[in-house]
Formats: structure tokens, C-alpha cells, sequence
């Protein structure tokens, strides 16, 4: 079995570094989606748009030239609301640099909104 959004961001951070404009990640999920979604929100890529390709689908993102890294978390870490400050250390370079995504009961975010929100969750990924 194999981590489709794992593949999806490791494509992500090969291109950043060959300095390519664009890549095409596929198979698309609504995990990836919405993973994307936030990269957008934060600055990290630039636009992306779905494209249909009679099987599962791919996207193709537009990149900014801003991922130095990013990753999966395995295994998914239950976090709980005090305890941000542990993987901040563990996976970010420096405090305010990059930021993690987590699933809550409220969607995915980041480790910031979930912080201000004062909510745990399960640690996605990683982004700096």
C-alpha cells in the first residue's frame, strides 16, 4: 500500500528544488485538496486546478519557489492542546518558521489555528 499524499508532497519538494514552475500530482484526494489548499493560504504554492482525467484525477499547482521542506508525520500523532510546543521542536526548523497541518473535528488546519482555537488533533503533515 502506498501514501499518495506522501508521494504527492515529496513530487512537491523535488520540483521546488529542480526550480520547476509547475507540477502535476496525481492521483488526487480530498486530503491532498484540502492539504493544498491551505500550501495556498499560506503563500507556499500558488494556484491549482483539478484535472479530469478518467481515473482518479490529478492536480496541477502552480509553485512559488518557497517549500525548503515537506513531509508526512508517520505515524499520525494525536496531539493534544498543550502540547503544540513538542512538535513545533521535533519537526520546524525554528519557531515561526513553516507550520504543521492537523486534522481536528473542525477540518484540517494549522497547528497555529488550532492553537488560538485551543483544539487537539492527528498530525498530517509538515511544511517549511
Amino acid at each position: 500500500m502506498t501514501d499518495t499524499l506522501a508521494n504527492s508532497l515529496n513530487s512537491l519538494k523535488v520540483s521546488e528544488t529542480k526550480g520547476l514552475q509547475s507540477v502535476r500530482l496525481e492521483p488526487a484526494s480530498k486530503m491532498l485538496r484540502e492539504v493544498l489548499l491551505i500550501f495556498q493560504r499560506t503563500g507556499y504554492v500558488g494556484e491549482f486546478e483539478f484535472v479530469d482525467d478518467a481515473k482518479s484525477g490529478e492536480f496541477v499547482v502552480k509553485l512559488t519557489g518557497r517549500i525548503n521542506a515537506c513531509g508526512v508525520v508517520k505515524p499520525r500523532f494525536p496531539v493534544s492542546a498543550g502540547t503544540w510546543e513538542r512538535f513545533e521542536q521535533r519537526y520546524l526548523p525554528a519557531k515561526n518558521v513553516g507550520f504543521l497541518v492537523v486534522s481536528t473535528s473542525k477540518g484540517l488546519m494549522t497547528h497555529n489555528e488550532a492553537k488560538e482555537q485551543n483544539i487537539g488533533g492527528r498530525l498530517i503533515c509538515f511544511v517549511y
